[in-house]
Formats: structure tokens, sequence, C-alpha cells
């Protein structure tokens, strides 16, 4: 499904998490994407994301699940 965001054509995506599988939907832009897959770092090339939804992109995990691992704030 293609969206727009701002001028931008955008993408829904979805990413599920390897521990729980919950599935999260995301509308992002194509050419940030490329740039984060060519090297470009993810909070850089797509700032418009939650850490959570960054975090489930890179890792697979998501953020209740990725909290549960390593701790959440305290």
């Amino acid at each position: 499904m293609i969206a727009e965001q701002g001028h931008q054509p955008c993408d829904m995506i979805q990413a599920t998490c390897r521990q729980c599988k919950v599935s999260v939907e995301m509308s992002v832009n194509r050419q940030d994407v490329t740039d984060w897959r060519e090297g470009k770092h993810i909070q850089h090339a797509m700032p418009y994301l939650s850490a959570d939804q960054r975090e489930l992109l890179i890792s697979g995990t998501c953020g209740d699940c990725f909290d549960k691992m390593f701790g959440g704030d305290e």
C-alpha cells in the first residue's frame, strides 16, 4: 500500500516481533529505507518513527520485549 508523507512517496510496511509475535504496521518513505539499508543510521534516516518502531526494524524486537530483556527506564 502506498501513502503520502509530505510530498514523499511512502509505503506501509509491517514488522513482527520475534519474541511475542506482535505485528506493527508503519508508514515509511521509500528513500529513507534505502538510505538506512545503505548504511545511514536509522534514527537519521527515519526520525519520524518512534524508538520502539526503529528497534523493531533493526532487531525484530518490540519495545515491550526489549524492555523485558534489557530492563526499561526506572
